[in-house]
């Protein structure tokens, strides 16, 4: 993410996953409001309660930045956003609170089915980010449940706790600096690490449905071009990788049943793994 924006943008992508995603009717509206502040009788509300800074990644290093080998750029502002989600329906006279259950219920369905969110729910300031937006579930205790409600005039509402992380925010371009200039300095010996061809590791997940994203995961795999087929049949043609790990997407319209992928790294290594169809 570069934009400070960013944390604008992960509440309407929030917003915009649950409304597509949640299957009651008539349709649930979204809301990203604070418990006090006036919205429909029915409803699922989305309330960022607590911004916090990544402690995983607080002290990362300078960056190269991206286009720009010779720019360095200080780390992001990487942060975990914590949402309060509470969902609001009318009360029956024999039934109570059950609507809004139904309503929390399924909204917390679609964020357990959807723990990272989908790039076509992004807005569109999100669909470069350098980390995913994922979503957890984050357990509390009544006490400091009850002082988060305690900050409004509204009664407590039942309600769950979402942590989703992580939101990075660039800082801006008057922070770069330019990279110092390497010389090598003639007479002096020159002390250069053997090579290390790349290695693949592992693949996973092992079985899926067709069309499943699968991961490889291995060392020295950055720089070089990746060539993977399944069944004999090329789905990844030198495709460059950026890092220790790449990812490939199965044909939709493999049968169930195991299939040989095979998984060559610039022709300096190769490997078969074997992956399971299920329907």
């Amino acid at each position: 993410m570069s934009l400070s924006t960013a944390i604008g943008m992960v509440s309407e992508s929030l917003r915009n996953l649950l409304v597509a995603e949640m299957s009651l009717i008539p349709a649930v509206p979204v809301t990203i409001l604070a418990p006090d502040e006036a919205g429909g009788d029915r409803r699922i509300n989305l309330f960022l309660y607590k911004v916090q800074e990544n402690a995983t990644l607080r002290n990362l290093d300078w960056q190269v930045k991206r286009g720009e080998p010779n720019q360095l750029v200080p780390p992001p502002l990487s942060l975990n956003l914590s949402y309060l989600m509470t969902a609001y329906a009318p009360n029956d006279p024999q039934t109570g609170n059950s609507a809004a259950h139904s309503i929390l219920g399924d909204a917390m369905r679609v964020f357990y089915e959807n723990a990272i969110i989908p790039e076509n729910h992004l807005v569109d300031g999100l669909i470069d980010a350098r980390e995913h937006v994922k979503i957890m579930m984050n357990t509390l205790d009544l006490d400091e449940l009850s002082k988060v409600w305690s900050t409004f005039t509204q009664p407590f509402r039942l309600s769950v706790l979402y942590e989703v992380s992580t939101v990075q925010l660039d800082m801006l371009s008057s922070s770069e600096r330019v990279m110092a200039g390497r010389v090598r300095q003639i007479g002096k010996p020159r002390v250069e690490v053997p090579f290390k061809p790349p290695v693949v590791g592992a693949m996973e997940p092992a079985s899926g449905a067709p069309g499943t994203v699968v991961t490889f995961r291995g060392t020295g795999l950055a720089g070089w071009k990746a060539y993977v087929t399944i069944m004999g049949r090329m789905i990844a043609n030198g495709e460059d990788i950026d890092e220790d790990t790449f990812q490939v997407t199965l044909p939709n319209d493999l049968p169930a049943g195991f299939h040989e992928v095979r998984v060559d790294i610039s022709h300096l290594f190769r490997r078969t793994f074997y992956f399971e169809v299920t329907l």
